[in-house]
């Protein structure tokens, strides 16, 4: 019987290094031997690139219901198109983002989070996923954005009081974001490996 593979997200306040670490993710766990492929959400598809160019970049503003269901479209294109076909073959698939991020910034922008889980209810959640703590008042020391520190500061402090509920749930494991890239990025191989071992044992 074939490997089913693995699916990881790895989630964050802007600058708290999601990208980075997913990045280095993929590669440490290549270097153990593991088949591991990198991807990202918003995805590389017509939708998704839409949303990233157009949306994330400010050139226009849709209403945060659109922007919703603009998002949970693209999540299911992402997994069917990206995700999906690397489980199947035994893949490890690290993915810089995932459902998590919608509840966090669509429901800190004010919509109710259960109507976000309704509309996403096709997503498939993943296996094992990552939330990278760091403080909002560091990360707004790492980004650059139009709007002023105060403002930055205020809305990654609401995201982040919505990413905790899902960490208090159990859905999203804290690894302290806190200290150099090797160090962090040692915190979360070490989290993913202790998984792998377990699924293994299982």
């Amino acid at each position: 019987m074939k490997q089913q593979g693995i699916f990881i997200c790895i989630e964050g306040l802007d600058g708290s290094g999601k990208t980075t670490h997913a990045h280095r993710l993929v590669n440490n766990l290549q270097r153990k031997g593991y088949q591991a492929v990198y991807t990202t959400e918003p995805s590389r598809w017509e939708l998704g690139s839409f949303i990233r160019g157009t949306i994330l970049e400010g050139k226009k503003r849709v209403p945060r219901v659109v922007e919703a269901l603009l998002f949970a479209v693209d999540r299911v294109e992402h997994f069917e198109k990206d995700v999906k076909p690397a489980l199947q073959k035994g893949k490890i698939v690290v993915s810089d983002r995932c459902v998590y991020s919608s509840l966090a910034y669509q429901g800190s922008a004010g919509l109710d989070l259960e109507w976000i889980e309704q509309i996403n209810r096709f997503a498939v959640a993943p296996d094992f996923a990552i939330y990278i703590d760091v403080q909002p008042e560091v990360v707004v020391k790492r980004i650059r954005r139009k709007k002023s520190v105060m403002e930055r500061l205020e809305t990654q402090r609401k995201v982040q009081k919505v990413y905790m509920k899902y960490v208090n749930n159990k859905e999203l494991v804290p690894i302290n974001g806190n200290g150099t890239k090797s160090e962090v990025q040692q915190r979360i191989l070490d989290a993913i490996l202790k998984f792998l071992q377990t699924r293994k044992d299982a």
